[in-house]
């Protein structure tokens, strides 16, 4: 049986897991999907904790430092957006470049997680969870490029992936709602703002508790509902501008289409018509030639035409 709704994870994103007493939240999610334990210090600024009047149309992100001196990016993103892949890559650049002064050395560039969940369909797959590493392979051999026992003490990485960007996306509208591990608790939540009785995934206790909606304060409570409405209310834009696009896609389609199907017509027509004067001007010589006597052999191979058609002339 289901509980009664949670507030919305990017909410909460943006005001309550912010606070530190509320880490453990956003812990036991990363956890289970890093598949470790993880430990958040402290909170970064970031472009998606601005608070400014686009907020509504804006991405939601949270930035942390780790125990391990990692930057995890989690983003939950809902409006659609082709180039998605190439702007986080451009953002965990950012953020590599935004950490290291530029008298370090390289070996001091922090290592950036970027987690991204989506509620909109993005590239081709039929999975609902993502990961992706830098890694290098020999174009021969296909052998993994490993780093040197000198650069693993040195760099404290034991993969060549661990020290490049690594990506995680969650395509929560794929998710058929069916929890076979943690992570897919999570999931359910992410999709539904609903947590099962039954769920153990780490931090869902602690979210179950702080995301209540009758929980929240009353100024909270009108900024959740204010939010979800401006959320709602971009949402219906956009599927507006969409529709409205589309249909003026097809009309102008069949427009076109008809434009170059009477074209086209004509075209065949008048091709049609020339091979029918060929074909009637063959038939009228070849008429004439036997007519004059002329053998029937000779007047197939002058006209092309067969012998049977020409008896029948």
């Amino acid at each position: 049986m289901l509980e009664r709704k949670l507030i919305s994870f990017d909410w909460a994103l943006k005001k309550l897991l912010r606070n530190k007493a509320n880490f453990d939240i956003l812990e036991g999610f990363l956890s289970e999907l890093l598949k470790e334990d993880i430990k958040i210090l402290e909170i970064l600024e970031s472009e998606g904790n601005k608070e400014d009047q686009e907020d509504k149309y804006n991405r939601v992100d949270l930035k942390v430092k780790n125990a391990k001196d990692e930057i995890i990016i989690t983003e939950v993103q809902y409006e659609r957006e082709y180039d998605y892949l190439q702007r986080i890559l451009y953002g965990t650049s950012k953020v590599i470049t935004e950490h290291i002064d530029k008298r370090e050395p390289y070996s001091n560039l922090v290592k950036v997680i970027s987690v991204n969940i989506i509620y909109f369909d993005l590239g081709q797959g039929d999975d609902y969870v993502y990961r992706g590493i830098i890694d290098f392979r020999g174009l021969h051999t296909n052998n993994e490029l490993e780093l040197s026992e000198r650069q693993k003490q040195l760099y404290k990485k034991e993969k060549v992936s661990d020290m490049y960007p690594e990506y995680y996306f969650l395509k929560i509208n794929q998710f058929n709602d069916i929890a076979r591990d943690k992570l897919d608790e999570w999931i359910y939540f992410l999709k539904n703002e609903d947590i099962k009785e039954d769920f153990k995934a780490k931090g869902l206790k602690k979210a179950k508790a702080q995301l209540d909606i009758m929980k929240l304060s009353d100024l909270e409570r009108l900024e959740y509902d204010r939010y979800i409405e401006q959320l709602r209310h971009k949402r219906s834009i956009d599927q507006s501008n969409y529709d409205a696009g589309r249909l003026e896609g097809e009309e102008k389609g069949i427009k076109e289409g008809r434009e170059q199907g009477i074209k086209a017509g004509k075209e065949q027509g008048i091709k049609a018509g020339k091979e029918q004067g060929i074909q009637e001007g063959k038939l009228e010589m070849a008429k004439a030639l036997k007519q004059d006597g002329v053998d029937l052999a000779i007047i197939s191979k002058t006209s092309g035409i067969s012998i049977e058609e020409i008896k029948l002339l």
